[in-house]
């Protein structure tokens, strides 16, 4: 069997790191990467594939950054001629990236199957780029492996016939129990820092946020009535966004260049709680047994505030520093959640049956 695997955002690079190593276990299958090249920073890209030992992709096709219908139309096209050259049996998309919906849109139009990790999720908010790319996503795929049973429930309710969903659990899960023995610690992270625990993690990088001053202001604002220092790898987009408003950060912010995977994990480990508008780094912090703090109206991740350890709070600085002050206080796991660590095999033997 012959699959193109379709990546090219730092998330999905750490969950084809956990499928790309079952499939290589399984044997018989020949993996074919394309990498877009939508992360294309060094610090956003080249270092995952060197320190989670991501076989090098057959495939880079240097799409960078863009606005949304350019960046998805240029991928497309690109896409499309690698598959009708490589004539794959199957097409895997991870998460909800425009690389996500180019790869599923040029297997489709093509005939050639498409397996969709991470399948399911939902914010039920539109005007967010990934939740349309999600939704049309798993609607042209023809096996969808999702994470979680609420993931089951969303996709059941959309009217996807029961027998293209798997459950596979989260690949993320996967991912931390194998990655956080070599975790290490960031070189930019003060000796005592590191030894004292005493910080919170930050991370800023959706559009929703950055792109609105009022939002900016607020979430800076809150960050700033923090009890603690806060570790915050800052995103070059963020960078970038922060310059062209005039934004000042909070002097209590320990600003460091974006961070590869093992030292992420190494800071969620580390760390007091986690403030993020990441979707991925929610899972991380309970992962790590920490509460999480989220700076946005509404999350993918339900579980996690349906069981306390999640909080969302918007951008609104009273509520940001208020629920950091909370975020001290232990929480209750439900192991039953996301799968029991081996949902990369979990693909495998779901996109082999499919294929029998």
């Amino acid at each position: 069997m012959k699959i193109v695997t379709v990546i090219g955002a730092r998330p999905q690079f750490v969950k084809a790191a956990v499928v790309s190593r079952a499939l290589a276990e399984a044997g018989g299958i020949d993996e074919v990467i394309v990498h877009t090249g939508q992360h294309y920073d060094p610090n956003m890209s080249e270092i995952f594939f060197e320190e989670l030992s991501i076989p090098s992709p057959q495939h880079h096709l240097g799409i960078g950054s863009g606005p949304h219908g350019a960046m998805t139309g240029r991928q497309l096209e690109a896409i499309e001629t690698v598959l009708i050259d490589e004539k794959p049996d199957w097409v895997l998309v991870y998460g909800d990236t425009n690389s996500t919906l180019a790869g599923a849109l040029a297997a489709a139009k093509l005939h050639i199957p498409v397996a969709h990790v991470e399948a399911g999720l939902r914010s039920f908010n539109r005007r967010m780029p990934e939740e349309i790319n999600r939704i049309l996503t798993d609607h042209v795929a023809s096996l969808l492996l999702t994470p979680s049973a609420t993931s089951d429930r969303n996709l059941a309710n959309e009217g996807i016939p029961a027998d293209k969903i798997v459950n596979v659990g989260d690949v993320m899960f996967d991912a931390t129990l194998f990655y956080k023995p070599r975790a290490k610690c960031p070189p930019q992270i003060d000796a005592d820092l590191a030894a004292s625990g005493d910080f919170l993690l930050a991370t800023i990088h959706r559009a929703e946020n950055t792109d609105d001053p009022e939002r900016m202001r607020g979430i800076l604002a809150g960050l700033a009535l923090a009890d603690r220092p806060i570790v915050l790898p800052l995103h070059p987009r963020t960078r970038g966004k922060l310059e062209t408003l005039g934004l000042a950060l909070p002097e209590k912010l320990i600003i460091i260049d974006p961070v590869g995977y093992l030292e992420m994990l190494w800071l969620e480990e580390r760390c007091a709680a986690i403030v993020t508008d990441s979707g991925g780094v929610q899972k991380e912090a309970y992962f790590h047994g920490k509460r999480c703090v989220t700076m946005r109206d509404e999350t993918e991740w339900v579980e996690l505030v349906d069981l306390g350890v999640n909080e969302l709070v918007g951008a609104d600085p009273q509520l940001i520093a208020a629920a950091i002050e909370r975020a001290g206080d232990p929480i209750v796991r439900d192991d039953s959640l996301f799968g029991g660590g081996d949902a990369g095999r979990q693909v495998v033997k779901a996109l082999m049956a499919a294929a029998a």
